[in-house]
């Protein structure tokens, strides 16, 4: 920028004045990243943000794109003054949503600024200016320099879960201090019940009593409180924790590369929920306990102390409570694996039982889906019952121990107060201290077989979160927010995960802009598996998928997908209305885009007569609708922005015919200038297109004009009739 350059900043716009496609906020990021040579598309930082992502959400999501391109990333308070040359580029919100990104600091109060509202260049304004309309807070940035930055099992964030526990270690510090005090505390009362019968009975001291009761009640009070504290900074360390774990499992679980699915439905949902059990164990009274571990010794040391020769009971005691815990964990880790693998298959058939209620009940297979039913609760009763077993056996050792251990200290406490070895208020207080040392002990085989379940959900979560990821960390990608539509495919092989034959061996073609093409062929013949390579759900074996001559492997998938508009084979709509389920891909449509999209997909047939119109709700799976009103919806969503470039895979197979040729003679008109690419076995269809292409057994048969069918049912025909 030169020394000329004094455009001044329109601080008076408002930012809803922007683009529907871009917010002042995620230009700014876009611009810092690109200046921090950490170059950020928009549709990467769209993919962090949730559907209402506006203000603190919207910082949030700016902090995590951020994040994943290999930035530094802080939000807090600094007034304008405090900015130098070292906290800069920096994103500074202003009033009414709006930001603007310093970059420099001048002489005389001057600052150099990018603000998305005048384009691309920077500009300058006067620090008294900016400061009118700064509300005072800013995301600082800065490169991330470490070497294990591109480390996909971390990435720049750090680890999906000891990273979380890590940014909340001063509650967990809090929580150790809180463990220090209270049991601190809890030593008044055994010492309190000694001097009273040491010192206070004998002597008739009342005067005392009345202050030592009155320094044990504040004890108490003070014991009372703690707890109650350390209760406090456990649950919201767990709240915290909960929801940074979460939404990187849930955004791991969106990200996931197709290829690295595993298992089915129901077995995924399982191992998404086991993270209710992992939080439980950082989160519950069993973090207590296990805190409270270390504190034995310091019970053993007082009863030493005070009882000499008795501490030598719970010395012996805890070390056989802890072999007993520790012998049966082999057993209680083999159960929880099994236990954890029942849970996963019962899963699978619930779900798949809910999701096909309707074609169990038409095909009568409610015995089938009953015996597997019953089959996977047997199992997991089973094992759950063994592990139960085992570890009330470790339960009532523990018990037994601890019960042992009071009567042998007042057993040997007799005979150590008749020779005037300790005193009889000494022997009370360390059978009280006995029981509250081994107290945690108590909780032991609990406890472990807790930390074994918590171990094998961690196991089975970070298996999930290790999965090949669309969006590997600090992964650049080439920006291409609107393409051309020209579509290559350059001999692709590829072959579905677990299986041994190929679906596509070889395939080459090329569809320029504009161009309107019909993929057909047999069942298994390879159509759908080409619609999917295009939409980048799976990357080919060998060879490339192209769009405008770039790799899509290089694209951004969000600026991929939301240049192609696409209708998959299976229609699947959500629960919600049905202006939602048009728009749930988009960024903030506008009405007129949505309706033009319903009526030229059919959608406006059938809601012009519903009393809620586009308001009308819709249940799961868009239960209550026929399947030709699916579809509608479904290719409404994949018209709605206009992208250059639609993928259409029987998209009128469930409508009628007369409803079917109005959405045809629409769509043809509407989708004159651009790519169509037409999966289908209707000839109906086929009044879309100028050429086909045929595909069989993964190979391309045929390519050429439609008369290539006539040509080829005409020899058909003939050697039929040669026959």
């Amino acid at each position: 920028m030169t020394g000329t350059d004094r455009r001044v900043v329109p601080l008076e716009r408002d930012a809803r004045s922007r683009p529907d496609e871009t917010t002042p906020l995620e230009a700014c990021l876009l611009q810092a990243a690109a200046a921090l040579d950490r170059p950020l598309t928009l549709a990467a930082l769209q993919a962090t943000q949730s559907a209402q992502a506006e203000g603190a959400g919207g910082v949030r999501a700016a902090i995590t794109a951020a994040e994943r391109a290999g930035l530094q990333a802080a939000f807090g308070a600094r007034r304008l003054r405090d900015f130098d040359t070292t906290l800069t580029p920096a994103i500074l919100l202003l009033e009414g949503e709006r930001a603007v990104v310093l970059h420099e600091v001048r002489p005389e109060g001057r600052l150099a600024v990018y603000d998305p509202a005048l384009g691309e260049d920077l500009g300058e304004i006067r620090r008294d200016a900016l400061e009118a309309v700064y509300t005072g807070h800013a995301i600082l940035l800065r490169r991330e320099h470490r070497d294990d930055i591109r480390a996909a099992d971390e990435g720049p964030r750090g680890h999906w879960f000891w990273s979380a526990l890590l940014a909340n270690r001063w509650s967990y510090a809090q929580v150790l201090l809180a463990a220090v005090l209270a049991n601190a505390l809890s030593l008044t009362t055994s010492i309190f019940i000694m001097v009273v019968y040491d010192r206070v009975l004998p002597n008739e001291a009342t005067e005392s009593l009345i202050a030592l009761t009155v320094g044990v009640g504040l004890a108490l009070l003070f014991d009372f409180l703690i707890k109650t504290l350390r209760a406090s900074f456990i649950d919201q360390a767990g709240q915290r924790a909960d929801m940074a774990i979460g939404r990187r499992l849930f955004d791991q679980l969106l990200e996931m590369q197709m290829r690295a699915r595993k298992g089915s439905t129901g077995a995924l949902t399982s191992t998404m929920r086991e993270f209710e059990t992992l939080r439980d164990f950082f989160t519950s009274a069993t973090l207590v306990a296990v805190v409270d571990l270390p504190f034995i010794l310091l019970f053993i040391g007082v009863i030493a102390a005070i009882g000499g020769p008795l501490a030598l009971v719970p010395a012996i005691a805890v070390p056989v409570v802890l072999v007993v815990g520790l012998a049966v964990q082999p057993v209680l880790a083999r159960l929880a694996e099994r236990s954890f693998e029942d849970g996963q298959s019962k899963q699978s058939v619930l779900v798949e039982t809910v999701a096909g209620l309707e074609t169990i009940k038409a095909t009568g297979a409610a015995a089938r889906m009953r015996a597997r039913w019953e089959e996977a609760i047997a199992r997991q009763s089973e094992h759950g019952a063994r592990a139960r077993t085992v570890t009330q056996a470790a339960m009532n050792a523990t018990s037994f121990t601890q019960q042992a251990a009071q009567v042998m200290i007042v057993f040997h406490g007799v005979f150590l107060v008749t020779a005037g070895g300790t005193s009889m208020g000494a022997l009370i207080a360390s059978v009280i201290l006995t029981g509250r040392a081994l107290a945690p002990l108590a909780q032991l085989a609990q406890t472990l077989t807790r930390l074994n379940q918590a171990r094998s959900s961690y196991r089975n979560l970070d298996a999930l979160m290790r999965a090949d990821s669309e969006r590997p960390p600090a992964r650049h990608w080439i920006s291409r927010p609107r393409l051309e539509g020209r579509i290559r495919f350059e001999d692709v092989h590829f072959t579905y995960p677990d299986q041994t034959q190929a679906a596509l061996n070889g395939v080459s073609f090329t569809i320029e802009p504009g161009e309107k093409v019909a993929i057909l062929g047999r069942i298994g013949s390879g159509k759908s598996t080409v619609a999917r390579l295009l939409l980048g759900l799976y990357a080919p074996d060998r060879g490339a998928v192209r769009l405008d001559d770039t790799d899509i492997r290089q694209i951004d998938p969000g600026d991929l997908r939301r240049n192609v508009g696409t209708v998959l084979q299976d229609v699947w709509l959500f629960s919600g209305t049905i202006r939602e389920n048009i728009a749930i891909g988009a960024r903030r449509p506008r009405d007129a885009e949505i309706l033009e999209a319903a009526r030229i997909a059919g959608v406006e047939d059938f809601v012009a007569r519903h009393p809620s119109g586009y308001d009308m709700r819709l249940a799961e799976r868009g239960e209550g609708l026929s399947g030709g009103q699916k579809q509608a919806i479904s290719l409404a969503r994949a018209l709605l922005g206009q992208p250059p470039v639609l993928l259409l895979d029987e998209p009128t197979s469930a409508m009628d015919v007369q409803n079917e040729r109005e959405v045809i003679t629409r769509l043809g008109a509407a989708a004159r200038d651009r790519t169509m690419v037409v999966v289908t076995h209707r000839t109906s269809l086929l009044d879309l297109v100028d050429r086909v292409i045929v595909l069989e057994n993964g190979r391309v048969a045929a390519d050429g004009d439609k008369s290539i069918l006539a040509r080829g049912a005409r020899q058909a025909a003939g050697a039929r009739d040669g026959a």
